[in-house]
């Protein structure tokens, strides 16, 4: 059976007992200072210590030697981030073109895609993309754009070519989609395209809404429609 517990109320209380030990009775504290106890804790402390701080620098120098070496393998130059985030961006452009030129084919009803002709144009895609996004896609490693000009400018320059390109762009191939045979459409909407999609990812929200707007606004006062 399991105990009852007595309720508080139950309990009487008392103060503890202060009036020390008895005299001649040792305490633990006379019996530690008998066996040297505490002049032992405190060497047995400092060794530990010691011990502790050796590991702890030689830890110390072999982190900082590995996190050097490996700073020197991952940290890469400046020109090399820029290539490789070029051909981030050339590569995703050129898949772009890659589509599009497949789905203008299949929209004009062509019997046969010509396979090779299309990797060669997607080829050319990766070359003439590649130059631009070099040229023009901002990276720490060039910040300037066009020699000469102050560099505070320079983000400004950019934005005004990238704005011009997307309306030009824009509106060109509302034109030539509205405007021209399927042969000229099939070989000009897909590069146009391109541009035009790329210039407006590198526009700033407001010039990308306003650039977007201006050919909308084309597009209304020529009278085409979106088919």
């Amino acid at each position: 059976m399991a105990r009852q517990r007595k309720e508080p109320k139950q309990i009487k209380l008392k103060h503890p007992d202060r009036s020390g030990p008895a005299p001649g009775e040792q305490t633990l504290l006379d019996l530690a200072m008998q066996r040297n106890l505490f002049a032992e804790a405190e060497k047995r402390q400092k060794a530990i210590r010691k011990k502790a701080t050796s590991k702890k620098t030689q830890k110390s120098g072999n982190h900082d030697i590995s996190d050097e070496d490996d700073e020197d393998e991952a940290t890469l130059s400046p020109a090399a981030e820029r290539v490789l985030e070029t051909l981030l961006w050339t590569s995703c452009i050129s898949m772009l073109h890659f589509t599009l030129d497949v789905l203008v084919h299949h929209q004009y009803s062509i019997d046969r895609i010509v396979w090779p002709k299309v990797w060669l144009r997607f080829g050319q895609s990766l070359l003439v993309f590649g130059l631009l996004v070099y040229t023009l896609h901002p990276h720490a490693s060039k910040p300037t754009i066009v020699p000469g000009i102050p560099l505070q400018y320079q983000s400004a320059l950019r934005q005004a070519i990238f704005f011009a390109c997307s309306l030009v762009a824009g509106c060109y191939m509302i034109y030539i989609t509205n405007s021209f045979g399927y042969m000229a459409v099939m070989k000009q909407a897909p590069p146009l395209g391109c541009l035009w999609v790329w210039s407006v990812i590198e526009l700033e929200l407001p010039w990308a809404v306003l650039s977007l707007a201006g050919a909308g606004t084309f597009l209304w006062s020529q009278g085409y429609d979106i088919k």
